[in-house]
């Protein structure tokens, strides 16, 4: 079991959330300026002191020196090297080099190889921080998403944050009562519009965050505090403290239509597959299962197609691969240590790393055949690995607290993490994607077309 408990006494913001702290620090500092120092080494004293006497008498009486003098004080210049009108040098000037016999003279070019790709530079320290006050230090919890529409969404305490990437503008969504309150899960719908909240108290919010608004809430779905959510189209899937995953049909009245029962503990993970046909979910009670939507039935509790059980703590991190169908990453908690890659078809365990500390999420790379992980005590770091061979390209540090959330901006670039430490950080992991072809129109309708129905 790993710990994740929260406070239920809110603590008093002394900050404003989503501010940037390299401004922050820029304006207590601004006053504090540094004089630029001269390279004396660089310096000629005895041209100096000439140029400030001497030369000043002649250009002041132009008329006192005869034109075969002029003549012999240019030569002079010219022979001591004094034709020169800065005094002062602020860094020594290396002589330029001079190859006498080209080096391509002496070897031939080393053969390139068409197949190798040149190795790619990961940044070691975040692009951005911003402020995240009254964060949930909560391992079962889910409180960051980061939408199709380039709009990060973040929990914080009671209040939903909306923090637009595109021109740095932060809203506040939300803030729930008390006695509904905190915020345990955020996620956005595919449309990159609507949102999802769970909340303590076991409801479900829908919000259109375009127009601020609240469509409905989903009661009697859950017994307790709802901590994982999983959109897969217009179906909205939840998972509870209670054990219990739903699938929710937004667009109708009587939203249940599966209940997937297989875990005995909190639900702390949820991860449709892209293709829509498979659920990963992961448990305090050391547990992955994966499930069928086809055999999903809303008479009776739909069986798990596999059970999981090689992690030794809870599991939490769960990440589909983009490239490979089938594949799925898990990650255990602190008394596991180890990231797990499953054929979902047979339930094999494909491999096990041990990746040192307790893993707290998984992203895939959209562009490259990568994995990051996150990771808690002692480090508190991101790790970049090569897939297959799980090759340490990088580790990231900057957070002082288990680095609990993770998400992917929509072009794969740039990875945005949330600790304990109450920061959120944004890091260029991926780099740049290649110029892809243009995607197909969707004619399916959207999750949300029908939403005007709902009374």
């Amino acid at each position: 079991m790993d710990a994740g408990t929260w406070s239920s006494s809110m603590k008093t913001k002394s900050r404003c959330p989503l501010q940037d702290r390299r401004f922050i620090h820029r304006k207590a500092s601004q006053e504090n300026l540094d004089r630029f120092i001269p390279n004396r080494s660089a310096m000629d004293f005895s041209y100096a002191h000439y140029m400030l006497t001497e030369g000043k008498k002649e250009k002041e009486n132009p008329m006192a020196s005869s034109p075969a003098r002029q003549a012999y004080q240019k030569q002079l210049a010219e022979a001591f090297n004094m034709n020169r009108t800065r005094i002062l040098e602020f860094k020594n000037k290396p002589p330029a080099p001079v190859e006498r016999i080209p080096k391509n003279f002496l070897s031939p070019p080393p053969p390139q190889s068409k197949s190798s790709k040149p190795k790619r530079y990961i940044p070691q320290s975040s692009e951005r921080t911003l402020d995240a006050p009254d964060i949930l230090d909560d391992f079962y919890l889910n409180l960051l998403d980061w939408g199709s529409s380039n709009v990060l969404s973040i929990a914080l305490g009671s209040t939903v944050y909306l923090w637009n990437a595109s021109d740095s503008s932060t809203l506040e969504l939300v803030t729930v009562d008390d006695d509904e309150g905190p915020v345990t899960s955020v996620s956005w719908a595919p449309d990159g519009r609507h949102l999802a909240i769970g909340l303590n108290n076991s409801h479900v919010q829908l919000w259109d965050s375009t127009a601020c608004r609240l469509l409905r809430t989903l009661r009697g779905v859950h017994q307790s505090r709802v901590g994982s959510l999983a959109w897969n189209n217009h179906i909205l899937t939840t998972g509870g403290m209670d054990g219990k995953i739903v699938n929710n049909d937004v667009r109708v009245r009587s939203h249940i239509v599966d209940t997937y029962r297989g875990h005995h503990q909190e639900l702390c993970g949820l991860k449709w597959s892209p293709s829509g046909q498979q659920l990963a979910s992961g448990g305090n009670d050391n547990l992955v299962h994966i499930w069928d939507r086809s055999m999903a039935s809303s008479n009776s509790p739909t069986r798990w197609l596999h059970r999981l059980d090689e992690h030794r703590a809870a599991v939490k991190a769960l990440a589909w691969c983009p490239f490979q169908a089938n594949l799925l990453a898990s990650g255990g908690g602190g008394a596991d240590q180890c990231i797990k890659f499953w054929n979902t078809h047979t339930g094999a365990c494909l491999n096990t790393v041990n990746a040192g500390s307790q893993v707290c999420a998984l992203l895939w790379s959209k562009n490259e055949r990568e994995l990051l992980s996150s990771h808690g005590f002692s480090q508190n770091q991101l790790i970049v690995w090569k897939y297959p061979s799980m090759v340490k390209m990088a580790e990231l540090t900057g957070h002082t607290s288990r680095v609990l959330y993770m998400t992917q901006s929509p072009d794969g670039c740039t990875v945005a993490s949330a600790a304990g430490d109450e920061t959120l950080r944004f890091w260029n992991v991926f780099g740049t994607p290649e110029a892809s072809k243009p995607a197909p129109k969707a004619t399916n309708t959207p999750p949300f077309a029908q939403f005007y129905f709902i009374r």
